[in-house]
């Protein structure tokens, strides 16, 4: 088992395994995250089936969207496109989903989206770093439909406070399903669905929680093992005498439809 080996083993697999891609299943046996109720990926093929032309922003690898058009195979949209950002991503999800149709564009997550007005009639987001509601509003055709799953509020915050110290309430507060909507609703959308439920989480060993951080680079900023290796020894003996070190996830999901004018 993972807690009987020592830490500098533990911390050096977490520091040398790659962190391209939202594929998560390095952690298998080292780390569990319960899953929303509403089943994204599944859902999302649901809806892919039922569109003309679909777009996929902030893709990550695009390994959920692969997952997705699985699930929507035969009737996939005609017109298929991904944006994303971070350029390792851009590569990976490139080689995984342009061999299915999808045109994989390479855009920052804070710039418009390279696509003209009303292109779309299905936009999907998982986890994107900030919803541009003006965007979306922009690109989605009268009728059409954002659908995404979002993190909340102080999503994963016993392990970036555990690292970090008590965040402000701001910092604390920020990504609120309730602010969003309005958001939502001020560039002229109707906002038909949104659900929230917070997750928990384990992490069975310090490599895993090296590994976390390293991939979701937001959650401690700068994070580095020299930085934090004294409170990395603390973890590691901590979950050798207790077991897992348990946090707990945000998600929320948004049902949104672009209203038709008359």
């Amino acid at each position: 088992m993972t807690v009987d080996r020592s830490f500098e083993d533990l911390v050096a697999e977490g520091a040398a395994v790659p962190t391209e891609g939202w594929d998560f299943s390095w952690f298998e046996g080292r780390a569990t995250e319960a899953r929303p109720s509403w089943g994204y990926a599944r859902s999302a093929g649901e809806r892919l089936a039922g569109a003309g032309a679909a777009l996929d922003v902030q893709t990550g690898g695009g390994e959920v969207l692969d997952f997705a058009l699985g699930r929507a195979e035969p009737d996939r949209p005609v017109l298929l496109a991904a944006t994303e950002g971070w350029p390792p991503n851009v590569a990976r999800a490139t080689a995984l989903l342009r061999p299915r149709g999808v045109a994989v564009v390479a855009a920052p997550e804070d710039a418009p989206l390279p696509f003209a007005d009303g292109t779309f009639d299905l936009v999907l987001s998982r986890h994107p770093v900030r919803p541009h509601w003006d965007e979306i509003a922009r690109v989605l055709r009268p009728g059409g439909t954002y659908f995404a799953q979002h993190v909340g509020p102080a999503s994963v915050f016993e392990l970036v406070e555990y690292f970090l110290g008590p965040q402000p309430a701001g910092v604390r507060s920020a990504r609120d399903p309730e602010r969003e909507r309005a958001d939502a609703e001020a560039a002229g959308l109707e906002v038909v669905g949104l659900r929230a439920e917070r997750l928990r989480m384990e992490f069975r060993d310090v490599g895993a929680v090296v590994h976390f951080l390293r991939k979701v680079v937001w959650m401690v900023p700068g994070f580095t093992v020299e930085a934090y290796e004294s409170r990395l020894r603390e973890l590691h003996a901590h979950i050798g005498a207790r077991g897992p070190f348990v946090a707990h996830s945000s998600r929320h999901l948004f049902d949104v439809r672009k209203p038709v004018r008359r």
